[in-house]
């Protein structure tokens, strides 16, 4: 959310304000990400003109620009009552309201905002979109709404454009984005944020080589412009991530590029966690770790430095210190920003607290511990799926078959997760494997288990009707649970498994191991057909028989039915 607040603010400051001057230069550096100068710089001209509404405003933008929602709100406040534009700041007021997801306070800060506007109301309407656009769940529609009627209000302004152009682009319209960060520039060919979204959505096109030239274009015209190194950095990272082969090179260049925007901009505090956060995206764990350990020197009190040593911690092998690190992060910071991802780390840390060298769980409450973080990740984050099921899988493959389905069942709350099939045949698998040796009064303490797992291998079958080992292991698991149900079940599931294998033909067929699992299919189904229904039984022992003519349960069966 960060970056696309701080767009907003560009040259708004010497479009807009009566007291150009001073805020040309805070202008310069907010558009520079040089966010610690711009605080005390309009920190400094809300002290010596504190009749100008703007001054508030635009601190509490760099603020939020720093996602300290609280200080943001603190000026937001003082600067509304402000004779000279603090109707301003009812807008600020309404961004942080949709932050909290407070919609109702929000449209009434937007409605008091509005009733003391002009009639050319560009400037509000801009950041009536951004307000829309920078929140937890954006409002697309009413972000492109106001943005429409910023232009409305003055079609020659490049900072409506601008602002639409986000719309569009957050929205995924990436082709209206490109017409309005074109019309943005064209109107304004200063006006760099412009001419570097274009790029962006050249690299969210995977054209890499092609967002690399626009960048360097941008650098070209103004080599000391921190923010388009930044968007190098990160342009270098997606195309390392997305090209294995390219990994380490690119991801390298990222990091350069990352540590050339932080000399072009400052080495505050702020802009150090700007770093740290980028090293957790690429995965430098040492240097995140060095990282931490300096912006602590200078910030003892910042809870986001021990999520960034937890972060360090567990990646480099030391999970008590993670944990450690956590409870500290989790007792400091706002509830409000602590995420799904801090929850899955510090599970994690448990989880390999809780195992011995071998990977062996020896400490069952760490490991219950571990799960309660997840669900707590799962609640926050439902795209960790991905997370849940390593972590499962890892498990399941050390045959901690019941400890590895309460991962994976986490991973199967999200449907839209690209493991979702895979997840679910893990999870049958576990409650299948798990409950073999379990004795009849065990597995009457696991109907929910068992009914979840037939749910999950039918969600296999859902994905892909092909998939013959689906039907094998959910008829072996209703066989497994043994009550009169389950075994009708078993029946359906063993069918499923002869039809799909019959239907690839004798290239399938001619495999022992899937002869051996036709042999007691065939046996199960004959058997269970026996009291009811002969033909089919006679049948299905028929199909053995010619699987195993020596086999002599099937001579014997057959010779009882056909008496």
């Amino acid at each position: 959310m960060r970056k696309a607040i701080f767009v907003g603010i560009v040259t708004l400051a010497t479009t807009f304000g009566s007291y150009a001057q001073d805020l040309e230069q805070v202008k310069k550096t907010i558009d520079a990400e040089k966010f610690s100068e711009a605080r005390k710089s309009l920190k400094n001209l809300v002290s010596t003109a504190p009749d100008k509404g703007r001054n508030y405003f635009y601190l509490g933008q760099v603020y939020l620009a720093l996602e300290k929602q609280d200080s943001a709100k603190i000026y937001f406040e003082k600067g509304k009552g402000v004779k000279d534009a603090g109707h301003l700041n009812y807008i600020g007021l309404a961004h942080v309201d949709l932050i909290y997801g407070n919609k109702t306070s929000a449209q009434n800060n937007i409605a008091m905002a509005m009733q003391n506007a002009k009639k050319k109301d560009t400037e509000e309407q801009i950041f009536i979109a951004r307000a829309y656009l920078n929140q937890e769940n954006p409002e697309y529609s009413k972000a492109i709404e106001a943005g429409k009627k910023g232009i409305a209000s003055d079609p020659k302004s490049a900072l409506a454009y601008l602002a639409l152009g986000d719309a569009y682009f957050a929205d995924k319209n990436t082709n209206d984005a490109y017409a309005a960060y074109r019309n943005a520039y064209d109107l304004d060919n200063t006006l760099l944020r412009a001419k570097l979204q274009l790029a962006m959505i050249t690299r969210n096109a995977r054209a890499y080589n092609e967002s690399i030239k626009a960048i360097n274009e941008v650098i070209t015209m103004d080599p000391n412009y921190g923010p388009a190194h930044r968007e190098l950095a990160e342009t270098y990272f997606a195309w390392g991530y997305n090209e294995t082969a390219k990994y380490q090179e690119n991801t390298a260049k990222a990091l350069e590029e990352y540590r050339k925007y932080m000399s072009l901009t400052d080495t505050s505090v702020d802009s150090r966690m700007r770093y740290a956060d980028f090293l957790i995206i690429t995965k430098d764990w040492k240097a995140l770790e060095a990282e931490a350990t300096m912006i602590q020197k200078m910030d003892k009190v910042n809870p986001r430095i021990y999520r960034y040593l937890g972060y360090a911690y567990i990646e480099t092998g030391r999970p008590d210190a993670a944990i450690q690190a956590f409870n500290e992060f989790f007792a400091k910071a706002d509830k409000r920003k602590i995420k799904g991802r801090d929850y899955l780390y510090l599970a994690k840390a448990k989880l390999a607290s809780a195992m011995d060298a071998n990977g062996v769980i020896t400490n069952k409450t760490k490991f219950d511990e571990s799960v309660v973080d997840l669900q707590k990740a799962a609640e926050l984050d439902t795209k960790l799926s991905v997370e849940f099921s390593e972590i499962g899988v890892k498990l399941y493959k050390q045959k901690a078959y019941f400890e590895a389905a309460k991962l994976l069942d986490l991973a199967i709350k999200n449907p839209a997760s690209k493991s979702f099939a895979l997840d679910n045949y893990y999870y049958g698998n576990c409650i299948l494997f798990g409950s073999i040796d379990k004795t009849p009064e065990q597995k009457a303490t696991l109907t929910v288990e068992f009914e979840k797992a037939n749910a999950a291998y039918a969600e296999v079958i859902k994905a892909s009707p092909k998939t013959q080992d689906a039907y094998l292991n959910k008829g072996k698991l209703n066989r497994v649970h043994g009550t009169d149900a389950s075994k009708l079940l078993a029946v359906a599931d063993y069918e499923g498994y002869v039809k799909v294998v019959t239907e690839k033909g004798e290239a399938e067929l001619s495999k022992e191991a899937v002869k051996k699992n036709l042999l007691d299919a065939y046996q199960f189904i004959g058997s269970s057909y026996a009291a009811t229904d002969k033909v089919k039984a006679i049948a299905a022992f028929e199909e053995a028989k010619k699987l195993d003519p020596t086999n002599k349960y099937v001579s014997e069966s057959l010779e009882v039915l056909k008496k």
